[in-house]
């Protein structure tokens, strides 16, 4: 299996060609074993510890864990710049990465969350720099392969395995949760990390088609000069603030999506079960019809088509929030939300490949997806103080910062939240006239 850089100065493929090729195969690869450990990490660790009676204020919180996802670029620099042995630049940390994560991943259930928590949060923090390192080589790796007239549809390709990639420590674990100890839970979903490490040893790396940095500083400094220098200080800005803001209102929808089914009364079995299953077929569909509209109408116009559909569907949440414990209203809910996920994602996913240079791949995607996992991150350890608010009692300190700056130490409830969610997913709308205009097409 060989991935050579693509020309775009080849022959247009049809629909097929496109679908069917050997790229397109890689990035469901790419998007699974990228999926899989920050799943791992913010759906099946949050179910664990609320399982076990751990409190939502503590597992919101928890969420910092995911930092390393928000601060990658800062050693991205040093993976475009040093090669691994053996293996090619880019191949090399893949195996490296990989291998790590099958094997921390599978640890975690030798751990209980009453009796050794400091030990979890610091293998969690070290599972969450894995997968961010992972996802920084595999960024590269997908945007060297691929021409930009497919980057709307290998990045709708690689959101789809992404997130089907979630239905392993989602789904499944939640299932096996109930029928096997956690240890072999843990070590069941560190398997699936297999087929990545499979694809790293059978595929080429891909053909250089900029030398790699030649010191340590110009990996570190040229692909921000560029980057500004290429757009303007204005217009970086703008992007910028666009990536942060896109997402911001539906990370925090989901961040505490498992323990909301479960604080409605839904057991483990109906979240893997009805949940989880619910979302495969609308994410399939939704993913590859929002793939095939990219390259016809193009990236732009699917920010502002797909976007919308994303903020409608976090009011479902606040539906199921009112009608509480329905497994037709559950299934309907989880359905749509991936729908609207799926597509803004996707779309989202291809507009951050396409403001990269081809010289800084690694270093511009760490910064970008960085920068757009920041809020996940900072906004999603509130969420649990949001919704369930803080006592003196149980987060002293906590309770202190919110009485000292005003914020309220009740929460709001699940119905609340939902709707501040929603109103946070329009400023990033509200960009895209100028980061993305309505009839600024793609180039080919």
């Amino acid at each position: 299996m060989t991935t050579p850089a693509p020309t775009d100065a080849a022959a247009t493929p049809t629909l097929t060609q496109t679908l069917l090729s050997r790229r397109m195969l890689i990035c469901i690869v790419t998007g699974f074993s990228s999926g899989l450990p920050l799943y791992y990490v913010y759906t099946l660790i949050p179910a664990w510890l609320r399982t076990e009676k751990i409190d939502l204020a503590t597992i919101g919180l928890f969420s910092l864990i995911g930092l390393p996802y928000a601060w990658k670029f800062l050693w991205s620099p040093l993976m475009d710049r040093y090669t691994p042995p053996q293996f090619g630049r880019r191949r090399g940390w893949m195996l490296i990465t990989q291998l790590l994560l099958l094997l921390t991943m599978g640890f975690m259930g030798s751990f209980s969350p009453q009796d050794t928590f400091w030990p979890i949060v610091y293998l969690s923090v070290a599972i969450a720099f894995l997968s961010a390192s992972q996802d920084i080589v595999l960024d590269a790796f997908r945007r060297e392969i691929l021409p930009d007239r497919e980057l709307g549809l290998g990045n709708s390709i690689h959101v789809n395995a992404y997130r089907i990639a979630g239905l392993i420590p989602g789904s499944l674990a939640l299932i096996l949760a109930d029928h096997l100890s956690w240890f072999w839970v843990y070590w069941s979903v560190a398997i699936f990390m297999l087929p990545g490490l499979i694809m790293t040893l059978v595929v080429s790396e891909p053909e250089v088609r900029t030398p790699p940095p030649a010191s340590l500083k110009e990996a570190v400094t040229d692909p921000f000069k560029e980057f500004f220098t290429r757009l303007g200080w204005r217009q970086a800005l703008l992007i910028l603030a666009f990536m942060f803001l896109y997402k911001l209102g539906d990370n925090m929808a989901t961040a505490l999506s498992t323990p909301f089914y479960i604080d409605l009364g839904f057991n483990l079995s109906e979240i893997g079960i009805v949940a989880k299953n619910a979302a495969l077929w609308p994410m399939i569909i939704g993913g590859m019809v929002g793939g095939i509209l990219m390259l016809r109408i193009g990236i732009n116009r699917a920010l502002w088509l797909f976007g919308l559909v994303q903020i409608v569907t976090i009011l479902g949440f606040a539906a199921l929030a009112q009608v509480g414990n329905s497994l037709w209203m559950l299934a309907l809910v989880i359905a749509l939300e991936y729908l609207g996920v799926g597509l803004g994602t996707a779309a989202f996913v291809a507009f951050i490949a396409r403001s990269t240079h081809p010289a800084y791949t690694a270093t511009q995607l760490a910064l970008f997806t960085a920068l757009a996992a920041l809020p996940r991150t900072l906004a999603n350890a509130t969420t649990g103080f949001i919704v369930e608010g803080a006592t003196e009692t149980n987060n002293p300190w906590i309770w202190q910062l919110m009485t000292w700056t005003g914020f309220p130490t009740t929460g709001l409830g699940w119905y609340d939240f939902f709707l501040v969610c929603t109103a946070l997913a329009v400023p990033g709308m509200l960009l895209l006239p100028k980061v993305a205009p309505w009839h600024q097409r793609d180039v080919a």
